[in-house]
């Protein structure tokens, strides 16, 4: 009997879940049981229609109906603590959407949670299933560009992320919201490398000036116990007309050699009379339709989340924690959350701190 999951907050990403469920109840995979937001309820209802579960607007009213296996988390980022507690009580296994918590405290309690629970706790980086990302992996455990002395990150969101897609920016930054992507990425790389020490700097001016209270950019350098060093820019302030949502990449420098991902431009362009010039990502999400006529989505975006469906199922079969093999922790969201929280407080302090 596939797993049976929930999905909490069904938003702009909650999309994603509702769509990989229901992809994966399909093949038999997976039973797409119930769904949770507090948005419209015209609209709410509407969406679970569409995708044919039951709708809740409490998710402890849900925990405590459904007979669920599985429960995850895709709320604003200060929400999560409580909702992924309250699903592992219950006795569920949980996908927490990045960053885990936007606390120490915060992430250490679910993990505790999880822990004695003895349920599953993963956190959708999503980052990590993109195959060139993998390449990267692969290329720096085997030896080809040597220890990694330092490297450089970018990831830079369109204005109208923080202007006009959630109401609750004043409670992120671009270290919380794209930041965290690439903080867990790089430890993924270097094989879980920790982060010792962090010095950021923070400029607040754009938003502000649109009375949003949380900064433009923030430039964090972190480094690692391997020795590395790497300079995450992150940003949420480009012009409406730049050719993506998100600009992206990542260079990474050895002893023997150099690597380099242009994660926004994939080599896929267009221009069209509607919305000018712009740039694809097929390998996040590609959409397209099987000999039925159904929506099929693809990408390592659909496939992060339904790797924590597949460890669901391995579970109910029989398996352990351990039998899962390699796949976002808790603990790898904590170092995350650590770094992230390090940049804040350095640029508080105009000083390096310990993350």
């Amino acid at each position: 009997m596939p797993c049976k999951v929930a999905v909490i907050g069904t938003g702009r990403f909650g999309i994603q879940h509702l769509r990989t469920f229901r992809q994966m109840q399909w093949r038999g995979q997976a039973v797409l049981a119930a769904a949770c937001d507090v948005g419209d309820p015209e609209w709410f209802r509407a969406l679970c229609d569409e995708f044919g579960c039951k709708g809740y607007r409490a998710y402890r009213q849900m925990l405590e109906q459904e007979d669920l296996d599985a429960c995850t988390v895709v709320t604003p980022d200060h929400l999560h603590r409580e909702m992924a507690i309250a699903c592992l009580e219950a006795g569920k296994h949980v996908l927490v959407e990045k960053p885990l918590d936007t606390t120490v405290e915060g992430c250490q309690a679910i993990i505790d949670a999880a822990a004695k629970a003895g349920k599953l706790l993963m956190v959708d980086f999503h980052k990590r299933l993109d195959p060139y990302h993998l390449e990267m992996r692969r290329m720096i455990a085997d030896g080809e560009i040597g220890r990694v002395q330092y490297g450089y990150v970018h990831m830079e969101d369109r204005l109208e992320v923080p202007r006009d897609w959630f109401g609750w920016v004043g409670d992120s930054s671009p270290a919380w919201f794209l930041g965290v992507h690439f903080y867990d990425l790089a430890r993924f790389l270097m094989g879980g490398a920790k982060a010792t020490r962090v010095f950021a700097t923070g400029i607040k001016d754009k938003l502000k000036s649109l009375g949003k209270d949380t900064y433009d950019s923030i430039q964090a350098k972190v480094e690692f116990d391997n020795g590395a060093h790497i300079t995450f820019d992150t940003s949420w302030i480009l012009p409406d007309g730049f050719e993506a949502i998100v600009n992206q990449g990542i260079r990474l420098v050895g002893t023997e050699g150099v690597i380099e991902c242009d994660s926004q431009d994939r080599g896929l362009r267009s221009c069209t009379a509607g919305k000018g010039m712009a740039t694809h990502n097929p390998s996040f999400l590609r959409q397209g339709t099987d000999r039925l006529g159904w929506p099929v989505y693809e990408g390592y975006g659909i496939e992060s989340i339904a790797q924590f469906a597949h460890n669901v199922n391995a579970l109910l079969g029989g398996a352990s924690l351990g039998d899962l093999g390699d796949y976002p922790s808790g603990q790898d969201g904590l170092e995350a959350t650590r770094i992230a929280l390090a940049a804040h407080r350095s640029i508080e302090t105009g000083e390096p701190v310990a993350a």
